[in-house]
């Protein structure tokens, strides 16, 4: 069957850093689950189904890549009932690694059989976050700077959206 990871976060929405981190998933292990998580305390700007229609888009290229959902329920849970013993996180800056050093530790905690193996991005792509790219929309001249930042599927609906919304 060979190793399992999981890679959740909010995807709200993806970015070509996702992007970076689902190939390099997908190269590190035999299977890589890609999870969309919903967090009841968390506000989204895209709902669940749309970053789901998004993973799918974007992991098509991958034979060993699955997406789905996580709603209401710890990742170190997650990844027991799906069977992964590893889970990647990015770390882009300091305040990413701070983050993520606390929630290692937590989930080992949730499940001791947990791994968290960390990746680093390229130079290009540490500054992108979702928050970052939809603080971008709407100001004159926005379209091509945001579009080096998301992956095709997801650049043609916020602009499709954009369209229609002004």
């Amino acid at each position: 069957m060979g190793e399992c990871a999981a890679y959740a976060g909010s995807f709200d929405p993806p970015t070509n850093g996702h992007v970076w981190m689902i190939e390099q998933g997908a190269r590190m292990f035999d299977r890589l689950i890609v999870a969309a998580a919903k967090n009841p305390e968390k506000g989204y700007t895209y709902e669940l189904d749309q970053r789901v229609q998004w993973l799918n888009e974007i992991c098509k290229p991958f034979d060993n890549v699955e997406v789905a959902s996580l709603e209401n329920e710890f990742l170190a849970h997650y990844a027991q009932r799906v069977d992964a013993r590893f889970v990647i996180r990015g770390i882009r800056n300091e305040g990413d690694y701070q983050y993520e050093r606390g929630m290692r530790y937590v989930n080992s905690d949730l499940n001791d059989g947990l791994a968290t193996v960390f990746l680093m991005p390229p130079r290009s792509l540490c500054e992108i976050s979702s928050s970052f790219v939809k603080g971008m929309i709407g100001p004159e001249g926005w379209k091509p700077v945001v579009k080096r930042y998301l992956p095709d599927c997801v650049y043609t609906d916020l602009l499709h959206d954009a369209r229609h919304q002004g």
